[in-house]
């Protein structure tokens, strides 16, 4: 079978119109929408930071640059996973680029459980104004009090009672709950005990974000800073009651559903970590070239042309793999797909964040401030190791993958 990873005809013209949007209208305003959290209450949008987003929304649905993450859908472009990979990868290079094309995280990801398993109240309620860019969502999955790193260990509980399911317990790291425009909650939840098979014993299920029994405890920071007004927040749950119909796919069904979410999503976050690395990597070249010390320029001093070319030697690495993993996407094999997804996953952002790392020595104080935008990309790559997976986690998987070829035992 033949293995085509360069962009094709079909993709060309998109790639360059979301290019020009990125470099020409979109990361112009990240500083000044990113500025205005310190307006007034840090988890409500400002009128000017309403004003930029949602004009550069408009501006993109008017171009038909939208929803270009639904591969595989007639709701979208019809993309491959592939062709979609290049502009992920531009995306990356803005902070506000995802949300203007309707591809941010953790939205993406949630219409796809809606489009794939919600019944058709929900695709009219949630999946029409999630497309469209109207409201937010967050995706509940990680506990405080147990690791879950190994998804079965999820304990929250979700008990039967009349015509609803009752929930109680804690969820922190909920992405995008900060934000005022999230409505909708997709929450993991153990709906079985120990007598079942360990991969049968959650559930998915929806929840609106105004039920009553739901308790905001905190947003959690990240180095120090919380990312209002989107967040991460920590979340309780005191007897919030669902209507049974809120049940995705069925009792039981909560790892298929999260394997199907979390593959798209961990491999979008990769493209757009590519896209951060060469931003990285743009801004240390200037830097080298424009600034001197002891009467040379940067870039001919001590190993700088060595981070330089190892940068973009790894970039074009990470890139290559990436699109590696996306084909396999696109044969429609998730199990044969799964160990390339993790081997991206551990890479891209390793070497992203290794990029960025250089960058910010290259700026000297400056890159550790608000006056460039490597900080802020510091933190978020770094967080991105840990994300839908950490590294540990997915090196386990490969190896395993790598071994299985070896022996018929299971590993």
């Amino acid at each position: 079978m033949t293995m085509s990873l360069g962009p094709t005809e079909r993709l060309a013209p998109l790639l360059s119109a979301v290019r020009d949007m990125v470099r020409d209208d979109i990361a112009p305003l990240d500083a000044e929408y990113l500025a205005e959290v310190q307006v007034g209450d840090r988890w409500q949008f400002t009128p000017r930071q309403t004003e930029i987003l949602e004009g550069l929304k408009a501006r993109a649905k008017e171009r038909g640059l939208w929803n270009f993450w639904l591969t595989d859908s007639d709701r979208g472009l019809g993309l491959s996973t592939v062709e979609y990979a290049y502009l992920a990868e531009e995306m990356g290079k803005s902070h506000l680029a995802a949300e203007v094309f309707n591809c941010n995280a953790p939205d993406t990801g949630n219409m796809e459980v809606f489009e794939r398993h919600g019944t058709a109240q929900m695709k009219e309620r949630w999946l029409a104004p999630l497309l469209n860019g109207d409201i937010r969502s967050a995706y509940l999955m990680t506990e405080p009090d147990v690791a879950s790193s190994d998804a079965t260990n999820i304990a929250m509980s979700c008990v039967a009672e009349g015509d609803c399911y009752v929930l109680n317990g804690e969820k922190w790291w909920a992405t995008g709950a900060g934000d005022p425009r999230c409505a909708v909650y997709i929450v993991m939840v153990r709906t079985a005990g120990d007598d079942a098979p360990k991969h049968q014993r959650h559930s998915m299920i929806v929840v609106p974000a105004d039920s009553p029994g739901i308790e905001k405890l905190r947003p959690m920071q990240v180095y120090g800073h919380d990312d209002a007004p989107h967040g991460h927040y920590h979340i309780r749950f005191t007897d919030v009651r669902v209507p049974r119909e809120n049940l995705l796919l069925g009792l039981g069904r909560g790892f298929e559903i999260a394997q199907g979410r979390l593959g798209p999503g961990r491999i979008h976050h990769c493209m757009r970590a590519i896209g951060q690395a060469e931003r990285a990597l743009e801004l240390m070249c200037r830097r080298s070239l424009a600034r001197e010390a002891f009467g040379k320029p940067l870039a001919q001093l001590g190993a700088n042309f060595d981070h330089i070319a190892e940068a973009r030697m790894e970039i074009e690495q990470a890139r290559l793999l990436c699109l590696k993993a996306a084909w396999m996407m696109d044969q429609g094999d998730p199990r044969a797909a799964a160990p390339w997804i993790s081997q991206i996953k551990v890479v891209a952002p390793t070497i992203a964040l290794k990029i960025t790392d250089q960058a910010v020595q290259m700026y000297g104080a400056e890159g550790i401030s608000q006056d460039t935008p490597l900080a802020r990309q510091w933190c978020n790559l770094r967080t991105l190791r840990l994300a839908d997976g950490p590294d540990a986690v997915h090196r386990r998987q490969v190896a395993r993958a790598e071994l299985r070829r070896h022996t018929q035992q299971k590993i």
